[in-house]
């Protein structure tokens, strides 16, 4: 026997951008919404974990605010929210030398808005950087800037946009912009958002895959399986908040899911955004140990980064003190080490940290245990965050746009707003989507 649901709308997916979209239809409407998600909690790629003998919460996906976030400070601001503003302190360690890290990114913005003029065809950063800015830039600076696109848009420089990136990094975002963390953890914000979907008018229903979306103007049959058994909503309308990552998989991948017809208006456009690639891993000490070592002088340190390794950025959980460390890899160097066994990837992320701080620090000895989830192999995201290929502007406003006001698309790959790739890019593209359909119904 299979479940069968009915509603004037359903959402795919309860990620930011579903439950922030359903959220808003109900607070500025009177129609039913159905929330399908297929993990067994809320959140998509925000993933919050929580350990009793831990001062602070461990993100396993999402887990800062870049910048002056208005959805996500919002929403903070709404349910009593704090926002704590993490420390910037820096330093480079290569084999137990260690010193405070330059800062680059001025002598690299400099160089772009002199060569932005230059960019009227939009390239690749890679080419960008080899045929252009390495002429104005020190080798530091060159191989600072190839590694900040890898490892902060989690892209590849042969890919992406030499236009977005430029656009983003001299328009006061990047690496060096404001950065905090919600207390608590994202997952506060998505209780809080779930918490405003109450029956009869909404329900959000947990494990529940969505393997087909049959539509025509007016009508959406959803298929799919609700706890392994067959289940099937019906709406005249729908939001699509699926990652790009599932997107793009071909109708026969066993994780992909089939629209009928399919969405032909939206291929050119996904082509133009990639699914970026991450691994994160958060380690778990007896104690922070860099905290006293070499007499205290890395205390304050928030960012800690490594030469050559294959995670060249840790971080703290500054301004709270616990005993974790996040190692954080982007960009193709993170596909390759998606392909190694977890077991090996936390290896590696120990090895990389024992560069930093050398044999003295006996990093090994210190170690409890990690956290980490493959983004890139999970059937549900296929990836991180969105980044726009060379070329491809315009791309998100298309993947945006709804179809014979049916279908309708949310999700951090489908801002317009300027927060593409972020929490709060999700929310507000969640909000846009909201608003689209209640004004045409």
């Amino acid at each position: 026997m299979s479940h069968r649901y009915t509603a004037d709308v359903v959402i795919v997916g309860a990620g930011a951008a579903g439950l922030a979209c359903a959220a808003e239809i109900v607070r500025r409407s009177a129609h039913s919404v159905v929330v399908l998600e297929a993990r067994d909690r809320i959140g998509g790629r925000c993933d919050t974990r929580f350990q009793t003998e831990l001062p602070v919460p461990m993100e396993l996906g999402a887990e800062f605010i870049h910048g002056p976030s208005r959805p996500v400070l919002s929403l903070l601001d709404k349910f009593g929210g704090v926002v704590l503003h993490a420390e910037k302190t820096r330093w480079l360690g290569d084999q137990g030398k260690l010193s405070q890290r330059p800062d680059l990114l001025p002598e690299i913005r400099r160089a772009m808005r002199k060569s932005a003029s230059g960019l009227k065809r939009d390239v690749t950063f890679e080419s960008f950087l080899a045929r252009t800015l390495s002429r104005q830039l020190s080798p530091a600076a060159v191989a600072y800037a190839r590694s900040l696109v890898q490892g902060y848009d989690a892209a590849d420089p042969a890919r992406i946009s030499a236009r977005e990136v430029v656009e983003e990094w001299t328009g006061g975002g990047g690496a060096d912009g404001t950065v905090a963390r919600p207390l608590g953890g994202y997952t506060t914000l998505m209780k809080f958002l779930a918490d405003r979907l109450v029956e009869p008018q909404a329900r959000v229903q947990l494990a529940t895959q969505v393997k087909t979306v049959t539509w025509r103007r007016g009508h959406v049959e959803i298929g799919g399986l609700y706890q392994g058994r067959p289940y099937r909503a019906s709406a005249p309308q729908a939001v699509i908040t699926l990652p790009v990552g599932v997107l793009k998989q071909p109708q026969h991948a066993g994780s992909a899911v089939r629209f009928v017809p399919a969405l032909t208006q939206k291929r050119a456009a996904l082509r133009k955004i990639d699914a970026g690639a991450v691994v994160k891993v958060v380690l778990r000490f007896r104690c922070p140990f860099w905290e006293k070592f070499d007499g205290g002088r890395y205390r304050d340190a928030a960012f800690l980064h490594s030469a050559h390794t294959s995670f060249p950025t840790f971080w703290t959980a500054l301004p709270q003190r616990a005993p974790l460390l996040v190692a954080w890899s982007g960009g193709p160097p993170a596909a390759r080490l998606s392909a190694q066994s977890p077991a090996k990837v936390v290896d590696l992320a120990i090895e990389s940290l024992e560069s930093v701080f050398g044999e003295r620090a006996a990093v090994r000895e210190h170690f409890l245990g990690s956290a980490f989830h493959d983004w890139l192999h999970d059937p549900y995201c296929l990836g991180a965050y969105s980044s726009l290929a060379a070329g491809g502007q315009g791309a998100r406003e298309a993947l945006a746009k709804p179809l014979r006001e049916t279908l309708y698309f949310a999700g951090e790959a489908t801002d317009l707003s300027g927060e593409a790739a972020t929490v709060g890019g999700a929310l507000h593209s969640g909000l846009r989507a909201a608003r689209e359909l209640i004004s045409k119904h």
